[in-house]
């Protein structure tokens, strides 16, 4: 850094008074020099991993090593590492959503499983099937609950909260269950999560002349 400043400066000022201010060494500053106007010879090759990396949606120096060798490039992995961490070409890491399992305590006998691994209805409204689903946005938790229709694949509503709480799923059924017509009574399933056992859940279902099914615990709702 020292270097660079004198020679940026030294066309205006005398070089002796900058490297005294700088405290280098004349033959310490002539050697970075000779170094720093010296062409560099990975130039091409950092060009060509800065290509790659953007062209691969910023992944990894691993996807960027492979893609390299497929275009004829002899060079070590750790190469590519290390002249990413120089450019400063950070790959854009994707956090994965993993499922909420929200089974707690024993094996209850709230629900038999009526669906039964049937994923398939004949009219609107017939098989519904929930779950709640974990997510991390920004260092945070967040819980995604909806209600989907087994006859169209279509969400028919859903909730959103940074608690899994019983409020999450039971305003969703709530919002699921305003939209039935006269005479409809859908089949419900999950899993076997405290939500779903507890008597607020169940008393909505029965309330509308749903019929609850649980899957085996800590089942998917599509693995029954």
């Amino acid at each position: 850094m020292k270097v660079h400043a004198v020679i940026a400066l030294k066309a205006a000022h005398s070089l002796d008074h900058l490297l005294a201010v700088s405290g280098l060494a004349r033959s310490t500053f002539f050697y970075h020099q000779a170094r720093v106007n010296r062409p560099d010879p990975q130039a091409e090759l950092k060009e060509a991993i800065t290509t790659t990396f953007e062209v691969n949606r910023r992944r990894g120096h691993r996807v960027v090593h492979r893609e390299l060798r497929k275009a004829g490039w002899r060079v070590a992995k750790k190469t590519v590492l290390k002249l990413m961490r120089e450019l400063d070409l950070v790959c854009l890491i994707r956090r994965r959503r993993r499922r909420y399992v929200s089974y707690q305590g024993t094996v209850g006998k709230i629900a038999d499983n009526v669906l039964n691994r049937e994923f398939t209805a004949t009219a609107p409204n017939q098989k519904w099937v929930t779950d709640v689903t974990e997510f991390s946005v920004a260092d945070r938790k967040i819980y995604f609950s909806p209600i989907m229709d087994l006859f169209d694949r279509q969400i028919i509503s859903w909730s959103v909260s940074t608690s899994p709480h019983l409020e999450l799923t039971n305003s969703c059924l709530r919002d699921a269950l305003a939209t039935l017509e006269d005479g409809q009574a859908p089949l419900v399933h999950s899993d076997q999560g405290f939500q779903y056992q507890h008597q607020s859940w169940r008393r909505l279902l029965a309330d509308a002349g749903a019929t609850q099914s649980m899957s085996r615990k800590a089942n998917s709702l599509l693995t029954g």
